[in-house]
Order: structure tokens, then C-alpha cells, then sequence
């Protein structure tokens, strides 16, 4: 029985890095022809459909919610999962889920920083490691990015659009600060998702509503299919990361699942054509170096 968790954890560990994989090649290939900002919402809906019952039966009729909690929770849905999903599903749509994928990993960093300035936390050598090797992974992702990319005329344009991946890796570094503030108050994760994903529904889909664009309808919608399917993906993929973390030793789950980016290059190579997703040996080679990176900051962490 005592082996029986760790392999539980072991394959939600990867689970949670396929179906975060899986998400972004859906969003890659949804945006390639249709809309950035009705994938979002679309996302948003179906994760808070399927999480916010489980909180709601699961933890009734107490669900630790504090002001506090409360407060960090709703901030962590506008910056992580509103702020943070547009950067990204912008970036996917314009420089590919292969290249996206890996440079939003970054967000390890943008977190251990903040964790050394918020929390006291040391800066140990293994640290500094993965710093080095995030930055080099992403400033080699970037290079490639600009010397292979057919679709951007000049360095400015490759500068734009790296723009969206670095500051989705800046707002998803920053959420898990605010969920760290809302947990130590004793809040359920799954109460305090429901939080997150109910703030971020109902501001984005209230934006959008003020600009005169309502929630996009299931239906005669082409491109529909794949962002459920990049919504049904990133809330069990999610829901699997925590499962995860909490059935197996953190130095086993936690480097499984930083393999996204790598398997969404595979994943590019089998299914997708070369115009949405374009691979080369450097882009593997960064990719691999900063999947390295994210994993020694957070298990230094």
C-alpha cells in the first residue's frame, strides 16, 4: 500500500504535464483561425463548471473562507487566470504553444523572488542554477524565435510578441504568492479555486459584456470544440497537479510535471503541421534547458 501512493502521484504528475501540454495545443490550434479572448472566457467557464460543485458538496456547509482568503483568492483569479491566460493564449496564437510554453515556465522564477522578498526565504546555490539556466533557455528560445519565425518581418515584431509569453510568465509567478496567503488562513484549494475562477469568469465576462461582447455560444462556433477541449484539459490537468503534490514526494511530481514544454514539442512534431509549429533542434535544446531550471527553483523552493 505504501508503494501504491507514490505511483498514484507518480501518474497524476503525468497527467497534469500531458494535459497541460494539451491545453496549449488546443488553444494553438483554435487561435490559429478564431479569437484569443473568446478562448479565454470559454476556459474560464469550463474550469469554474466542474470545480466550483466538487468545493461546493465537498466542504459544505464550512468552507474556511476569511476576508483575507477571500481577498487573496480573487486577486490571484484577475492576476493569474484572467492577466495571466491572455498573456498566454496571445503568445500561443502568435509564436506557437512550442515556443509559448517554455518561456511561461519562467514563472518559477518570478515566484522564488518574490518568495525571498515576501516570505525571508533564502537564495541557495541550486537557486541560482536554475536562474541561470532559465534565463539562458528563454534568451535561446527568443533567438530562435526571431532567426526562424517566417511570420514576423523585423526584431521588433519578434520583441512584441515575446512581449505576451514573458508577462504571462510575470502574472503566473505572481499567483501563486497570492494563493500562499490564502491557504495559511486554512482555506480549502478547492474553495479557494472556486474563488479564483469565479472572480475571473465573472470580471472578464463582465468586460467583456461592457465592450458589447457577450459570452460566445457553444454552438456554430467552429473553433468552440478546441477551446472546451483546452477548458476540459486545463481544469483536470490542474486538478491532477494538486492531486499530485499531495500523494507524492515533491522532488517526483514536481519535475514531471515542468515537462510540459517538452511535451507539447512532441506532441507539435506528431499532430500539427509546420505552419502553426515550427521545431528545431535549438528550440528543443532551450526548452529542455529551462524545464531543467523551473525544476531546480521550486524544489529549492
Amino acid at each position: 500500500m505504501t508503494e501504491l501512493v507514490p505511483l498514484v502521484g507518480l501518474t497524476l504528475a503525468i497527467a497534469a504535464a500531458v494535459l497541460l501540454a494539451v491545453q496549449n495545443l488546443c488553444i494553438r490550434i483554435g487561435t490559429a483561425t478564431g479569437d484569443t479572448s473568446d478562448a479565454v472566457v470559454v476556459v474560464m467557464g469550463v474550469n469554474l463548471v466542474f470545480v466550483a460543485p466538487l468545493a461546493a458538496i465537498r466542504y459544505y456547509p464550512e468552507y474556511g473562507l476569511s476576508r483575507v482568503a477571500l481577498g487573496a483568492f480573487a486577486a490571484a483569479g484577475v492576476v493569474g487566470l484572467v492577466l495571466g491566460r491572455i498573456c498566454l493564449f496571445a503568445g500561443i496564437e502568435r509564436i506557437g504553444a512550442s515556443r509559448t510554453t517554455p518561456i511561461v515556465s519562467a514563472s518559477t522564477l518570478v515566484a522564488a523572488v518574490l518568495a525571498v522578498g515576501l516570505f525571508d526565504e533564502t537564495l541557495t546555490l541550486p537557486h541560482l542554477a536554475g536562474i541561470v539556466c532559465i534565463v539562458g533557455g528563454v534568451a535561446t528560445i527568443s533567438w530562435v524565435t526571431a532567426s526562424t519565425d517566417p511570420s514576423h518581418d523585423s526584431l521588433r515584431e519578434v520583441g512584441t510578441s515575446l512581449l505576451f509569453p514573458v508577462s504571462a510568465a510575470m502574472f503566473v509567478g505572481i499567483e501563486p504568492i497570492l494563493v500562499r496567503v490564502g491557504l495559511d488562513t486554512g482555506t480549502p484549494i478547492l474553495v479557494g479555486l472556486t474563488v479564483m475562477m469565479g472572480t475571473a469568469f465573472v470580471g472578464y465576462a463582465g468586460y467583456r459584456s461592457l465592450n458589447e461582447r457577450p459570452v460566445p455560444s457553444l454552438f456554430g462556433n467552429p473553433h468552440m470544440r478546441w477551446y472546451v477541449g483546452a477548458g476540459l484539459a486545463s481544469t483536470v490537468g490542474l486538478l491532477a497537479y494538486f492531486g499530485a503534490i499531495a500523494s507524492a514526494p515533491v522532488v517526483i511530481a514536481i519535475p514531471i510535471t515542468h515537462t510540459a514544454p517538452l511535451i507539447v514539442i512532441a506532441l507539435s512534431v506528431l499532430f500539427l503541421p509546420e505552419r502553426l509549429e515550427r521545431i528545431t533542434w535549438p528550440l528543443v535544446a532551450a526548452a529542455a534547458v529551462v524545464v531543467v531550471g523551473a525544476s531546480l527553483v521550486t524544489l529549492s523552493g
